[in-house]
C-alpha cells in the first residue's frame, strides 16, 4: 500500500505530486531526501520554483544505469506563529516530481516530460 503525504506545519503537498508520486513509485521519504540533500539545483519552470535533483543507481538490466529524480518546489512566504515571534517558518509547497533516464549536464534546461508540463501549466496559472 503506498501512503500519500498530507500535509503539515512545514510542507503542502499538491494533489498533482500526490499522482506523480504513485504514476513514478517515488515514496514521500525520496522526496524529502531531494529536498533537504540533492545533488544539483536548478531554477524551476514556474515563477519562483525551484527544481532539485538527486541521481538514482540502477542495477537492473532492462533499466538505464542512471536516472534522476526531479523535485519542483515553492518556498511560500514565512509564517510567523504569533505576531511576537522572531522566528518565522516558510511553508514549502511540493509541486511536482519525476524520473528522467539518464543524466543531464549542470545548466542546460530541465528535462519534463511534455505531459508533466502541460498539467503544471494547467495547474499554476489557472
Amino acid at each position: 500500500m503506498f501512503n500519500l503525504p498530507k500535509d503539515d506545519s512545514r510542507f503542502s503537498w499538491t494533489r498533482h505530486i500526490k499522482n506523480k508520486m504513485i504514476f513514478y513509485h517515488i515514496s514521500k521519504n525520496m522526496v524529502i531526501k531531494i529536498f533537504r540533500n540533492p545533488d544539483r539545483y536548478e531554477e524551476g519552470i514556474a515563477t519562483d520554483t525551484i527544481a532539485s535533483m538527486k541521481v538514482k543507481k540502477n542495477n537492473s538490466k532492462n533499466k538505464p544505469k542512471e536516472t534522476e529524480v526531479w523535485l519542483m518546489y515553492k518556498i511560500n512566504n514565512p509564517l510567523r506563529r504569533k505576531p511576537t515571534d522572531k522566528k518565522t517558518k516558510s511553508k514549502i509547497l511540493m509541486i511536482s516530481t519525476w524520473i528522467y533516464p539518464g543524466r543531464t549536464k549542470k545548466g542546460d534546461s530541465i528535462p519534463i516530460p511534455e505531459e508533466i508540463l502541460a498539467e503544471l501549466e494547467t495547474m499554476l496559472y489557472d
